[in-house]
């Protein structure tokens, strides 16, 4: 992992906190969740406040995360708001983050000036024990305190106002003018800057989680989908009537479900020549291909005419795994007939020749779950889906590390937007 940390492929734009004050603020904020202290006077921090480098002091990645659910948040700055989340359980918490911020970003611009925001985003349930308690999250209402308490303060100074305009005699009350005015040199002048966050409940859609080994909850207009290993406890048995459940493993159910909602783009002339996808396909397979027949090759140093002359020398190895052959079949047939009938393609090919619908409000968790019946397109998972690429990653051996974090040196981080939109028509 190392290697992946020098390169920013793993916590990678987190914002550093080194400023004492912020420093002191946070450790306030973990007392408050009953946390010891850290000791650190630098670390970095990501959208949710979550530091890998505490996480490491404390032995602890779940500090912030204890059981899985109700995830803690601490917000030193307004700045957070443009970082990653890269520590979570649920894969829609980055976008319950970003609309908390957004939608108040008045209030967490004057609370951080004086104070830590910290709190949870609260659901229904305190555990997750099956399927059933994932069901009934549907909405997180975010739990919002500040260490001074200035939020406190601030809906106090709120009811005196109130009584002071509204009740007769209220301005004789001198202890209360006096309190009044105590308050206000704490919080400010609450008519002008608002101190209490005032949208903090948020639909909880569909989503990826961690738990039983990883779920997908996709939720349509008149039935909700889950797609997670059939061991699930739970499983088909939580809501039958109003719930799908497809075993991750059932290739055709799965690709069946995601065409039928419309959430994939089948393959199409209209954008597989223009976006170079099978050529991309193609080529993640072909180099895991090279690494298993031989591992000792440095593959940072294959250029096109090795590729195709390792290619010529060992046509019968990659014919008979087939993939490659096959995709360079489709790319003929789309480009005389402009499609493809899916439905004469094996079922266990389907997946190397789609992508989600970029429009589709799903189309990050779809692009998600594709990624899991790709699993040589390292590119792509480490995209859409990091933790399963740090997986990997660990299970590959040196040659084939520096290979990948070459590779995606090369081609996303020297220009992320552009990449994804190219291959996945993303913004």
């Amino acid at each position: 992992m190392k290697r992946l940390y020098e390169n920013e492929l793993i916590y990678g734009r987190l914002l550093t906190v080194d400023q004492p004050h912020l420093v002191e603020r946070y450790n306030k904020a973990l007392q408050a969740f009953g946390i010891k202290p850290t000791e650190l006077t630098a670390f970095d921090i990501d959208k949710t406040g979550f530091s890998p480098q505490i996480a490491e002091e404390l032995g602890d990645y779940d500090y912030l995360d204890p059981n899985g659910v109700n995830r803690r948040f601490i917000i030193l700055t307004p700045s957070q708001v443009s970082l990653p989340v890269v520590h979570t359980r649920f894969s829609n918490t980055d976008a319950l983050m970003y609309e908390f911020y957004t939608d108040n970003m008045r209030v967490i611009n004057a609370l951080t000036i004086k104070d830590v925001i910290y709190g949870e985003i609260e659901d229904n349930v305190s555990v997750v024990n099956d399927m059933e308690d994932l069901l009934s999250i549907q909405q997180v209402e975010f739990r919002v305190l500040s260490a001074d308490d200035v939020i406190g303060k601030a809906n106090e100074l709120r009811g005196l106002i109130d009584r002071l305009k509204h009740t007769a005699d209220a301005w004789r009350d001198d202890a209360m003018l006096s309190r009044m005015v105590e308050l206000s040199k704490k919080v400010g002048d609450i008519r002008e800057n608002h101190m209490v966050p005032e949208h903090v409940v948020f639909r909880h859609n569909a989503y990826w989680t961690s738990h039983f080994d990883g779920a997908y909850i996709f939720v349509d207009e008149k039935m909700t989908t889950v797609i997670s290993n059939p061991d699930a406890p739970g499983f088909r048995r939580s809501r039958p009537w109003q719930v799908s459940y497809l075993p991750i493993g059932d290739y055709d159910r799965v690709f069946r479900f995601l065409a039928a909602s419309k959430r994939i783009e089948l393959p199409r002339a209209s954008w597989i020549e223009e976006t170079g996808f099978i050529e991309h396909r193609a080529e993640m397979i072909i180099r895991s291909i090279i690494h298993e027949a031989e591992p000792d090759v440095d593959m940072t140093k294959v250029d096109a005419v090795w590729l195709q002359t390792w290619l010529h020398r060992n046509a019968n190895l990659v014919t008979k795994d087939g993939r490659y052959p096959f995709l360079n079949q489709i790319k003929r047939e789309i480009a005389q007939n402009g499609r493809v009938d899916i439905n004469e393609i094996p079922e266990e090919y389907r997946f190397m020749l789609v992508r989600a619908k970029p429009d589709h409000p799903d189309a990050w968790l779809t692009n998600r779950l594709i990624c899991e019946f790709n699993r040589v397109d390292f590119v792509s998972r480490y995209i859409f889906n990091k933790q399963a690429f740090y997986d990997d990653y660990e299970e590959y051996d040196v040659q084939y590390r520096n290979h990948v974090v070459e590779t995606l040196k090369a081609t996303y981080l020297n220009d992320k937007a552009a990449l994804r939109a190219r291959l996945y028509g993303l913004d």
